[in-house]
């Protein structure tokens, strides 16, 4: 009993030693959940050297994924990067902390333009801060491609390009190609127009070279298909690579989208999440950020600090025409979000 009673005795203690140590370790801690290669791994090193703070981070490929992931609970993030529609989602589901602006003074190096546009999804501007900004089009190879009919989305369903069309492999994108040449808006829940849009995705399938997202970029520089399906940014990257290489914004319209930063309510370090933000806003670190990922930039001063050609250039920083011939695309109802992935899984199952 005594030799019982004394091991239990270790036992506590042991178990009071390690929860002593435990929360102070954590706390030197911030768990981020953005997408692939969207963070310069030498801008954190920096924030960890700086803060002390250590940095775990969790990628993933959709927005579909990352809401995934989050909802399982399996890790508590500190802080996540998406897109503008699942940024609102989560707003609605009450899944968003404020965030506390006083702990993110260099928020005001960010063009208040674009906090305008994010009132689309965060009406009073309390819970996202703008990180990267673009649209949807076609990336295309000049040699390759008839450019008087890059203009329109028609041309991902021309039989002469048969085999050599890149999608994306998204849901919501690929469906917005198709309801914009429809005429449609791309945030629609109406049964018949998404059946029709499938219907177009269906008949177009057989001309798909590949269903793609972070590779489609590469596979353009490498010449291995005529045109893809890509976000501004990374038809910016590309460009850079191969000069026969062009982008266009159908004149049907797009998604004009914002990717932003927020706080989950599953946040462990608000403290340190806020302060990983404002370092974000820094404009050495946002100059690194867009070197690296090569999206357009919110940061007001690092845009006035690019070369002239880069601030002018319309792929990355698309002109005000472009963007107000676009829309945001807006989070759907469960059943309609359920309808269209059963849509999607439909055409990608398809011979």
């Amino acid at each position: 009993m005594k030799k019982a009673l004394c091991c239990l005795l270790i036992c506590l203690a042991i178990s009071w030693l390690f929860a002593g140590c435990g929360p102070k370790d954590s706390e030197n801690t911030l768990t981020v959940l953005n997408y692939g290669k969207y963070l310069d791994p030498d801008a954190i090193e920096m924030f960890e050297e700086e803060t002390g703070i250590k940095v775990e981070l969790e990628e993933y490929v959709t927005p579909e994924n990352m809401y995934t992931k989050y909802r399982a609970g399996a890790i508590d993030y500190d802080l996540i990067c998406t897109s503008d529609y699942m940024v609102e989602k989560l707003i609605q589901e009450g899944e968003v902390l404020e965030l506390d602006y006083s702990n993110i003074p260099l928020s005001e190096n960010l063009d208040s333009t674009y906090f305008e546009f994010s009132k689309s999804f965060d009406p009073e501007n309390k819970y996202a801060i703008p990180y990267f900004f673009g649209t949807v089009g076609i990336l295309y190879n000049k040699d390759m491609v008839d450019e008087s009919k890059v203009n329109s989305w028609n041309i991902l369903w021309d039989q002469e390009y048969s085999g050599q069309i890149i999608m994306a492999d998204s849901v919501r994108d690929s469906f917005m190609v198709a309801l914009k040449l429809l005429g449609c808006s791309l945030n629609t829940t109406d049964d018949a127009q998404l059946k029709e849009a499938q219907d177009l995705l269906l008949k177009q399938k057989p001309l798909v070279y590949s269903y793609l997202v972070d590779e489609a970029q590469d596979e353009m520089i490498s010449e291995n298909a005529a045109m893809a399906v890509v976000y501004s940014g990374e038809a910016g990257y590309a460009l850079e690579f191969n000069d026969k290489l062009a982008f266009s914004v159908p004149e049907e319209g797009s998604n004009m989208w914002i990717d932003s930063w927020f706080i989950p309510k599953s946040a462990r370090h608000k403290e340190n999440a806020e302060k990983f933000l404002n370092f974000l806003c820094r404009e050495d670190i946002s100059m690194m950020n867009f070197d690296y990922v090569y999206y357009a930039t919110p940061n007001q001063k690092t845009r006035k600090a690019l070369d002239l050609d880069l601030q002018e250039n319309t792929t990355i920083f698309p002109p005000t025409e472009t963007l107000n011939n676009c829309e945001v695309l807006k989070p759907l109802d469960d059943e309609t979000t359920m309808k269209l992935n059963l849509l999607w899984k439909e055409v990608k199952a398809a011979d």
